[in-house]
């Protein structure tokens, strides 16, 4: 196993605080996650100790995600901690204020997988992160 690294970064035209509060609403994700239902597992919905599951695929074939927050520092940085059986690694949400009306939003995953098959995944992972996070910018108009 290797840790395999894929990082995306996205100008968003909206404000730090209102991209955060999308970001936050982890039911919503599913509106602009390529073909993904996210849900929260724990009592508590934001901050450290969040639990989150994620289904990404076609009715019942696909794969399910579940995250714990380990990192919570709003609006600025959310780490969760992939603990599911098949996704292993972490996954950060990091926002840049460079504008009073504009913010970077930078998405990264360490995915912990053997090398060959993180390479064979690798495109399809980045296309569909990079159509997804396109289409949450969109929600902003």
């Amino acid at each position: 196993m290797s840790n395999n690294q894929i990082a995306i970064s996205l100008k968003i035209n909206a404000p730090i605080q209102k991209v955060w509060n999308s970001l936050a609403q982890w039911e919503k994700q599913g509106d602009w996650m390529l073909q993904t239902k996210v849900w929260v597992t724990s009592e508590i919905a934001e901050g450290v100790g969040t639990q989150i599951s994620a289904f990404t695929g076609v009715k019942k074939i696909g794969i399910l995600d579940t995250m714990l927050v380990t990192t919570w520092q709003p609006p600025h940085t959310c780490d969760v901690v992939h603990t599911g059986k098949i996704i292993k690694g972490g996954g950060r949400f990091h926002l840049r204020e460079v504008g009073v009306d504009t913010t970077i939003f930078d998405w990264s995953e360490e995915v912990i997988a053997p090398r060959l098959l993180f390479f064979l995944i690798w495109p399809a992972l980045y296309i569909g992160v990079r159509i997804s996070l396109a289409r949450f910018a969109r929600t902003f108009g």
